[in-house]
């Protein structure tokens, strides 16, 4: 054989044999379920876009639930929707669903998304990211000519942010009361959701029994500091806390400041001070993630020279574990009493009316959740949501799974709140895998 013959046919060995390196590279990143990616730039450029609904000339956000930033931020996500093929209807209670139909029908849909409204002055990520993250995965499905086997779902729910109220709707928690209550833009519940398109009179049309979905699946920002601390790129939510408030009512007596001799006082400040210390004490001194606030005060009669005969406080406890909430009140009651003697004054709580029960995570989703983080390269920690979620709500109907990503400086519900690019797309990304696996998994 000639040398150029034998180096040409090197040449074209070399070459297949690099082909199918290439190929089974490809073969195995199939395998492990992560050739799809997303699109960063498209998925950074929506946030920007959905920022300017609701924004002043200060360039602070104002798209409460149920006002014009709202409405105008809803109108240009269901436009988002429709070019992506999706078909976005409004539910009596205000949420925005966009169906993508499965190659299955009789199969359960997957479900995910977040929501779009802020607290007066918030930011630009805490509800978006989810949101625009879920429409992200149908834009690469699309782009991929991708149809799973399962139905898909985006839901993006109304007024999170007030009380979690069109999620709570979807899982048969909102009460006629419910409906009468305010809301942050002034509208009654009722009101504001007749305002977005929904029918407050229909309310239980909008709900969703156990079973109707295969699961819920939410990206969201941590809102706290930890995976920026500690360096990680995506939290596995292992549930969402359980939030209790108690009004506490501290009595003593209002003298004169200047003629009551300080060994004859019952100054209800000086004791309701106290509690808050011991609050802490309680709070602190047991192992765990569980924290306690008192974060509201108002003083009768709040003069200068008068001994306060009457504080108002608000105490506020969050845990994973009920039970271990009520623990710590039983000790911080104990605690109350103590003082109350000491002080001479009387300490009474009255456990309100908004608490929020403790809602799991599905351990198996918890499982895909890392498994499709992994499958990228990224770094996982298994944490606790301290703040709540829609995910809690739709906990009660679905095996529920959240992903998390850093927040910067933990910063959240302020304009400062802010989350690097690459991190939103490592959790679109996760949340592309975790659907993708969901749907190739074994119907439950």
């Amino acid at each position: 054989m000639k040398r150029r013959t034998f180096l040409k046919n090197l040449s074209v060995s070399a070459l297949c044999v690099s082909t199918l390196g290439l190929l089974g590279a490809y073969r195995q990143r199939e395998v492990l379920g992560t050739p799809l990616r997303v699109n960063q730039a498209r998925l950074v450029s929506r946030v920007a876009e959905l920022a300017k609904f609701g924004r002043d000339d200060r360039g602070h956000g104002y798209r409460v639930a149920y006002t014009k930033g709202d409405l105008d931020g809803r109108a240009w996500f269901i436009a988002q929707m429709k070019q992506a093929g999706l078909d976005p209807a409004i539910d009596a209670a205000g949420n925005i669903i966009g169906k993508r139909k499965g190659k299955n029908p009789a199969l359960k849909p997957i479900a995910f998304g977040s929501h779009i409204d802020m607290v007066p002055d918030g930011g630009n990520y805490d509800g978006p990211l989810g949101s625009l993250g879920a429409l992200e995965v149908i834009d690469v499905l699309n782009e991929h000519k991708m149809l799973t086997e399962h139905p898909l779902e985006v839901i993006i729910f109304a007024n999170e942010e007030g009380g979690t109220v069109g999620s709570m709707a979807m899982a048969g928690g909102l009460t006629p009361a419910g409906l009468q209550q305010k809301s942050q833009s002034g509208l009654t519940m009722a009101e504001g959701i007749k305002a977005i398109g929904g029918n407050p009179d229909n309310i239980p049309s909008a709900v969703r029994k156990r079973g109707d979905l295969r699961a819920w699946v939410e990206l969201h920002i941590e809102q706290g500091g930890i995976l920026a601390q500690e360096n990680i790129q995506i939290g596995v939510v292992e549930g969402i806390v359980g939030i209790v408030h108690w009004e506490v009512t501290v009595e003593g007596f209002a003298n004169h400041a200047g003629t009551t001799p300080m060994n004859a006082r019952q100054d209800a400040l000086l004791a309701a001070s106290r509690l808050v210390i011991a609050v802490n004490e309680v709070i602190t001194a047991v192992p765990g993630n569980q924290v306690g606030t008192v974060g509201k005060l108002a003083v009768a009669p709040n003069a200068y020279n008068v001994i306060p005969g009457k504080v108002v406080l608000g105490l506020e406890i969050r845990d994973l574990a009920a039970d271990k909430i009520e623990t710590l009140f039983r000790e911080i009651e104990h605690r109350a009493a103590a003082i109350a003697a000491a002080s001479h004054t009387t300490i009474r709580f009255e456990r309100q009316a908004n608490a929020s029960k403790p809602a799991l995570t599905d351990p198996a989703l918890q499982q895909t959740v890392q498994a499709a983080a992994k499958a990228l390269g990224l770094s996982t920690k298994l944490m606790q949501s301290g703040a709540g979620h829609d995910s809690q709500e739709m906990a009660v109907i679905a095996p529920v799974a959240m992903i998390f990503v850093p927040s910067v400086g933990g910063i959240s519900h302020s304009p400062r709140e802010l989350t690097k690019p690459g991190d939103l797309a490592n959790g679109a990304n996760v949340l592309l895998q975790t659907i993708l696996s969901i749907d190739k998994a074994k119907e439950q």
